[in-house]
Order: C-alpha cells, then structure tokens, then sequence
C-alpha cells in the first residue's frame, strides 16, 4: 500500500541536534516525533540486563533481549517502552551511552529498529530522525534534512545539554570523544542525494527549527 503520510527525515552526526531539532520541529507542525536513537538505546538497556559484559554480545543476543521493546505513540512523540514499562532515565545513563554504538553497527539491530520506525509512520505524518532516515529507511521521504555542526560546537552543545561546567580541558576531552564517535560511525552518517545539508554551527536551534519548517510548509503545498 503506498504511503500517503508526509515524512520529515533528519540525519547527521552525533550531537548535531538530531532529535532536539526534530521534536521541536514536529510539535511546531503537529506532527509526530519518531526518535531512531531511542530504539538503539533501549536495546543496549535491555541487553545490559541480560548480559554485563558488552564483549560479549552478539546480534542474535541483543534481538533476543529487545524483544519486549515496543514504541508506544504520546501527545507529541513516539517513545519506547521496555516490558511495558518507559526507561527514558535508563537509557540516557552512562553505561547505555557508553555501549549504543556498538549495538548501531550490528546490521540485523538496524535493520529491527528501521522496521520499527516504519511502522511509526504507516498512519502518522512524523519527524524522524537518527542515520539512515533519507537514505536506508525512507528514500522516498518527502523533506530530507542533514544537520552538520563544528565537532567542538557540537561538544559544546553536548556538556550544556548535561547542565555541566565546561572546562577547555573537558570541552577537549568531549571534542576527541565527537571525533572517535564520527569515525565509528561514519558507515551510517552519509547524507542522501537529495538531502538539505543545514550547517547548525553559527545557529540558534530556534534559527534551524525555522528553516526546517518552512521547507516542509513548501514541499507540503
């Protein structure tokens, strides 16, 4: 059946933004908020409770434990429960952002997690966002966006997102820790063809959030 909802696809490296962006984006036009990364966390959370030990895992194992993963629809998002139970607090902790990557780059979990996502948007017009939304997941979105930001800017960013005094010495530390992340990632951070490329570097999130929804009232007629 072809889909008739409208779908905005945000992609671009870590802390550009990504899902900041696309939940304000989809509340200014009462669309749906679809975070991939979510997905991926809470199946490194369910994971972790099964198994401590990450060296350890395999595809199969990580599919087993988020089998109880489901998205479940609110007022102005998608959000995933685990068991039936919300984990927001669990999967933005330490031990799961220090491990998501590893689950990201396991094809089968991404492939589990774009079906997912998918499912999301079948009956909702939705703001998705994560790597490979243009690309893998919906090529035929009706806006793709791709969000680039200076990799000091987009640490920066990150420790006031964490409400933490920045020294240079931990902006430093968070820059290298971009970097490494750009270079594990960068399998599944390529922008589509046809994406909008927006440099968030000298812009407020309300400046970026502005342009994106213009674009969309236009592609939207």
């Amino acid at each position: 059946m072809t889909r008739r909802t409208f779908v905005i696809a945000i992609d671009g490296p870590a802390a550009s933004g990504k899902s900041s962006t696309a939940q304000m984006v989809a509340e200014k036009l009462g669309y749906l908020h679809v975070d991939s990364g979510s997905l991926y966390r809470a199946a490194t959370a369910a994971t972790l409770r099964d198994q401590s030990d990450p060296s350890k895992w395999t595809e199969q194992a990580v599919l087993d434990a988020a089998r109880p993963v489901e998205l479940r629809a609110a007022r102005t998002s998608f959000y995933p429960l685990l068991e039936g139970r919300a984990i927001e607090d669990e999967i933005r902790g330490g031990e799961v952002t220090d491990n998501v990557s590893r689950v990201a780059q396991m094809p089968r979990v991404r492939e589990w997690v774009n079906q997912k996502v998918r499912d999301a948007a079948k009956s909702r017009n939705v703001v998705v966002d994560g790597r490979d939304m243009g690309t893998m997941v919906f090529p035929d979105a009706d806006l793709k966006i791709f969000l680039v930001a200076d990799s000091r800017e987009r640490a920066a960013r990150r420790l006031r997102q964490r409400g933490t005094p920045a020294s240079q010495q931990m902006l430093d530390d968070e820059t290298m820790r971009i970097t490494e992340r750009d270079a594990r990632d960068a399998g599944q951070t390529v922008p589509a063809a046809d994406s909008v490329m927006i440099d968030t570097t000298g812009l407020t999130q309300q400046e970026q959030v502005e342009q994106i929804v213009t674009l969309s009232k236009q592609r939207s007629g």
